[in-house]
């Protein structure tokens, strides 16, 4: 139960993997194709304001961070293709054993469930591989389709932080949404055709990915 990178992870033809050099001229494309569709819910710094961290600098504090078991930052590609990114920090070790995630996804890949396969597939990870006892997903609540992930993933909703995330600009609003080790044992594997269990197999129960390709 420890944290070990460089990591992947696999959903039959959804892959987490880290991002590498060579994703360069797709990731900028992608960041600069949804800038109006991911504006609305990327954090910014009130301290720096303007253009964010160009690829360089995101993939070498990307890495750092992974290395020293403080985020563990992902890319989510379908059948080879990168599509977005989901990251887990920071994490907390000690008395607290949490990760907040955070996840992007290219507009045209919205809405035919890879986010909650991305985040079920992690989780199951943080719970069992490293041990967390806490994972937290923070919602602005005008974001309906992240709110419809935490439905699907089963989040428990903990209430409101006034002014939590700097985001667009300025101090947002977030609903917290949790979920505990503890929870996360509970889910059964009765009536599971891939004989698994955890938060990806009950998604996967739920909410079966009629379409596993895309065009």
């Amino acid at each position: 139960m420890v944290h070990v990178w460089p990591l992947t992870l696999r959903d039959e033809e959804l892959v987490l993997r880290p991002l590498r050099r060579r994703d360069r001229f797709v990731h900028e494309g992608l960041r600069a194709r949804n800038h109006e569709w991911l504006r609305p819910w990327d954090a910014t710094d009130p301290t720096r304001p303007g253009r964010p961290p160009g690829f360089t600098a995101l993939r070498r504090w990307s890495e750092s961070q992974a290395r020293q078991g403080l985020a563990v930052p992902l890319v989510i590609t379908v059948d080879g293709r990168l599509l977005g990114q989901i990251t887990a920090g920071p994490l907390q070790y000690g008395a607290l054993r949490t990760a907040v995630l955070g996840y992007w996804i290219d507009q045209g890949a919205a809405g035919r469930g890879y986010v909650p396969r991305a985040a079920a597939l992690l989780m199951d990870h943080l719970f069992v591989e490293m041990a967390m006892h806490r994972v937290e997903m923070t919602v602005r609540p005008e974001n309906t389709a992240s709110l419809r992930v935490v439905e699907k993933l089963h989040l428990r909703e903990e209430g409101l932080r006034r002014g939590a995330i700097h985001v667009d600009g300025a101090w947002r609003d977030h609903l917290v949404f949790a979920m505990t080790a503890e929870e996360a044992g509970e889910i059964g594997e009765e009536h599971d055709p891939r004989g698994g269990k955890g938060i990806l197999a009950r998604l996967h129960r739920e909410h079966p990915p009629h379409v596993r390709r895309l065009a």
